[in-house]
């Protein structure tokens, strides 16, 4: 059946494509902060383990989210490792950092998803797509927050 939710094609399909991007920087973090979360090491080991364990969990229920807000919008979501590589603006970290350096990166990890759901912002404004809107406000949220508590840590 055709999507006929107010939002015309074009639209869905610019929308869903910003959506795409969010997507895969949303898994290529989760899997960057699951990483960090299994291999952190020193004196700040315990805190840092729960903290970026909260952190995945978080961002995995966020790529469920943003994956069927682009099914609502009538197009289909990426789901391989191959269409995340391709997608995301958040670059892999090269063997395993230390644990401040692990902070850092996923500093820039999250300020990256901020500036990614800023850049869907006036495609959604466009086409009067609150409930993206919404979506986008609720990661700008996480993101900025999440950041800022990290940079405190190595302040």
């Amino acid at each position: 059946m055709q999507v006929n939710i107010g939002i015309n094609e074009e639209q869905r399909k610019a929308i869903s494509e910003g959506l795409a991007v969010l997507l895969a920087d949303t898994y290529t973090l989760y899997l960057k902060t699951h990483n960090y979360h299994w291999n952190v090491t020193g004196p700040m080991f315990q805190s840092l383990h729960t903290l970026f364990e909260q952190q995945y969990q978080e961002l995995a229920v966020a790529v469920d989210d943003i994956a069927e807000r682009i099914r609502a919008l009538g197009e289909f979501a990426p789901g391989s490792y191959k269409e995340f590589a391709k997608l995301t603006t958040i670059k892999e970290a090269d063997g395993i950092p230390k644990a401040e350096d692990m902070i850092r990166d996923l500093v820039k990890g999250h300020e990256a998803i901020a500036k990614t759901c800023r850049n869907i912002v006036p495609e959604c404004d466009k086409a009067s797509d609150e409930v993206t809107l919404d979506i986008l406000t609720q990661r700008m949220t996480v993101h900025e927050k999440t950041a800022w508590m990290l940079r405190s840590l190595v302040a």
